[in-house]
């Protein structure tokens, strides 16, 4: 029973239960900075180039570079990834590029929101009045009337 007891304790800790809790809200503000770089920021950053980074990869076979290749001969156009990936391997550099600026981008989220919850602890504590004085201490009220007792002779 020790046992349980133990782990209910841990797993009923404030730290663990906000740990939780951020996690969760963290899973969650991903997601809304994923749509938002891939269905609003990636399209503008690929207007001037018309590049569409999730697709962007080397065949890394000989039977893969020869099926790209002939789909590049009757379409004109490069197979998709997914495509790609069917024919051989591959190494997909635009997928890493897209996944390193939806990083950066959830970095700089992160660092907005961090920072503008340090300017409001700032500006709350700036606001808090200062605590009265205190009286001395009954050890300072002695050594005071010792002081004094001295002075006197």
């Amino acid at each position: 029973m020790g046992f349980v007891k133990e782990f209910r304790e841990f797993a009923l800790k404030g730290n663990v239960l906000d740990l939780a809790i951020g996690v969760i809200i963290g899973g969650a503000f991903g997601k809304i900075i994923a749509s938002a770089i891939s269905d609003v920021i990636m399209p503008i950053v690929s207007i001037p180039g018309k590049a569409d980074f999730s697709n962007l990869y080397l065949p890394l076979t000989t039977k893969g570079r020869e099926v790209i290749d002939a789909a590049f001969a009757a379409t004109g156009s490069v197979p998709s990834l997914e495509e790609a990936r069917k024919a051989g391997s591959v190494f997909a550099y635009g997928s890493f590029v897209t996944e390193l600026i939806n990083f950066v981008i959830l970095a700089f989220c992160v660092f907005l929101i961090v920072k503008t919850v340090n300017t409001a602890r700032r500006r709350f504590e700036a606001e808090k009045t200062p605590p009265p004085p205190t009286g001395p201490s009954a050890e300072e009220k002695l050594l005071t009337e010792i002081r004094d007792l001295l002075k006197a002779r």
